[in-house]
């Protein structure tokens, strides 16, 4: 066979069963990128054999069962085992972090709604303090009182808050 016939005839195999070889390959590995260059791999394999070819079947099931061991090869592939287990895990940082972000949010409105239910002058102590950042003398000036009013209310307001979570209204600790 010469390499014009070899090219020729891997020509009429690409263009009669390159997609339906997606399409096969597709169903094994799930992934567009990985299902192209499988097939890519079957058409140089194909025509890396042709003078072996017998011809007892015909070039589509030839074809489609270089594909199908391609396929199996790289299932069992170390690459491909350690992608599906490092996609498991990421799955499952990610599920759990979904969940410790829910739980952080659904505390951190716990806290707010109890920081809503103090007094005027403690809540918002806490909240420039611990939501605004601002330090004491930031805070007295702000509020228009001395620094030491505003550490007694920081005090105050931690201690009523602290009774109010030991109260069981929220299961959080500071």
């Amino acid at each position: 066979m010469t390499s014009d016939d070899k090219e020729q005839l891997l020509y009429e195999a690409m263009e009669q069963h390159g997609v339906y070889l997606k399409r096969l390959v597709y169903t094994y590995v799930k992934e567009l990128q990985k299902t192209e260059d499988i097939v890519q791999d079957v058409f140089i394999k194909f025509y890396k054999s042709l003078e072996t070819f017998e011809g007892r079947s015909s070039i589509k099931t030839y074809l489609y069962r270089i594909a199908v061991n391609e396929c199996q090869n790289y299932l069992k592939s170390w690459h491909y085992r350690k992608l599906e287990v490092t996609e498991k895990v990421r799955t499952w940082l990610k599920r759990e972090s979904l969940e410790v972000d829910y739980l952080q949010k659904e505390q951190n409105q716990s806290i707010g709604e109890l920081v809503s239910s103090l007094p005027i002058k403690y809540r918002e102590v806490l909240w420039l303090h611990y939501y605004v950042e601002l330090s004491i003398t930031e805070m007295a000036d702000v509020l228009k009182c001395s620094p030491n009013t505003i550490k007694t209310r920081l005090a105050r307001g931690r201690k009523l808050a602290k009774i109010t979570i030991e109260e069981g209204e929220i299961e959080y600790e500071y």
